[in-house]
């Protein structure tokens, strides 16, 4: 049960991000789909004995894949339904446990919850531009 409260509120995250965006009416469906299954694929991940951030390196890189195929069906940017894809893995959590770490003088405590919320967003965008990476060279490799 816990899993499908998740779901919804990741994609309910990922579709407000969105609007925030501005991205066009017809792709708010699809953005929060992606950041949806970015998230479940993350959370499925997190199940086997994969750590936080190899999971969020696949989940990103599943999310750009995915944008990019949606990108080419709305014949919109990819960047439309990555940024708001991502929006789910994002450590923002982690990245305040750190803070209030800090803010209490627990700082052996806070460099490791910083050190953790560095490295998950340092594997984001290393799926992001991985993933990129690939579509380019099968782009140019059809050429």
């Amino acid at each position: 049960m816990i899993i499908i409260e998740q779901l919804l509120t990741s994609f309910v995250a990922s579709s407000a991000f969105s609007i925030l965006f501005n991205v066009p009416r017809k792709t708010l469906l699809p953005c929060g789909f992606v950041g949806m299954l970015g998230w479940l694929l993350y959370v499925l991940l997190q199940e086997l004995p994969v750590g936080a951030i190899m999971a969020s390196l696949a989940a990103s890189f599943f999310v750009t894949v995915l944008s990019q195929v949606l990108a080419k069906i709305y014949k919109t940017p990819i960047i439309v339904f990555s940024v708001s894809g991502v929006i789910p893995l994002v450590p923002g959590g982690t990245a305040y446990d750190a803070m209030r770490n800090v803010v209490e003088n627990h700082y052996d405590l806070a460099v490791q919850l910083g050190a953790k919320a560095f490295m998950i967003s340092g594997a984001i965008a290393f799926g992001l531009v991985c993933s990129e990476v690939i579509n380019q060279a099968i782009r140019r490799s059809r050429l």
